[in-house]
């Protein structure tokens, strides 16, 4: 049972499979909005606010991978889960690259959705409930609680809650390193080809926003993780 009524938006085009699904979330404690095509989720998430998105990739009228991308230019932050029958690994690449939080391959347990639900939502809970509200990244200013990522000519950059994330453990670990391992199971849960693919790709997503400021980097220390270089402020 959840410890708030999270609002969620399922889009599925499966009515056997969303009916399932809309009747087990709500079960669980969940607002559950069902909606059988992408063009269906693009008006619903105009009208009103969700906690969360659980898209189907194959869908009528507009794909999941398409509604995604509209939803971001929308909302940066809400969470993200792709529900797919495939298992290529380039869909799933793609689909973090959308800003997924989470990719889910057909067939799977009522159970490991759930789980992952919950996951999503104790990280996004935890982002926000941080102790240090902002960081100085060279000339830029990283606010946890906005998700925003400011830069000295005024620009305002819109992170993501997984950017957010990530960009928060290589602050606290500034000018040190963020052992991969580690990062992985802070942010995902567990050590996966998928999920270490997964952070390579908000790495690549930080370097360009940070490219900002020329002074500031990110490295790869081989085989050990990453390292936010800053200068130190004089």
């Amino acid at each position: 049972m959840t410890e708030e009524k999270l609002h969620i938006m399922l889009c599925e085009d499966d009515s056997n499979l969303g009916f399932l699904l809309s009747e087990y979330l709500q079960a669980k404690g969940y607002d559950v909005d069902l909606l059988s095509d992408g063009e269906q989720g693009y008006e619903a998430f105009q009208k009103k606010k969700y906690d969360m998105c659980i898209l189907d990739v194959m869908m009528p009228k507009k794909d999941g991978y398409t509604l995604a991308q509209d939803i971001r230019l929308m909302n940066a932050d809400v969470p993200i889960i792709f529900l797919t029958a495939k298992n290529l690994k380039d869909d799933i690449l793609k689909g973090f690259k959308l800003g997924a939080d989470d990719y889910i391959t057909k067939p799977f347990s009522m159970e490991e959705l759930i789980f992952r639900m919950e996951a999503i939502s104790r990280r996004v809970k935890g982002t926000k409930n941080k102790d240090v509200t902002s960081y100085r990244v060279g000339s830029l200013t990283f606010d946890t609680p906005k998700q925003t990522l400011s830069l000295e000519n005024g620009e305002v950059i819109r992170l993501t809650t997984k950017e957010c994330e990530l960009l928060s453990l290589l602050c606290s670990h500034q000018n040190q390193i963020l052992e991969r391992n580690y990062a992985l199971m802070t942010i995902w849960g567990e050590n996966t080809y998928f999920n270490a693919r997964s952070m390579d790709v908000y790495i690549t997503k930080l370097r360009k926003h940070l490219k900002a400021d020329p002074n500031v980097q990110i490295m790869n220390i081989h085989g050990k993780g990453y390292k936010l270089v800053v200068p130190e402020q004089k």
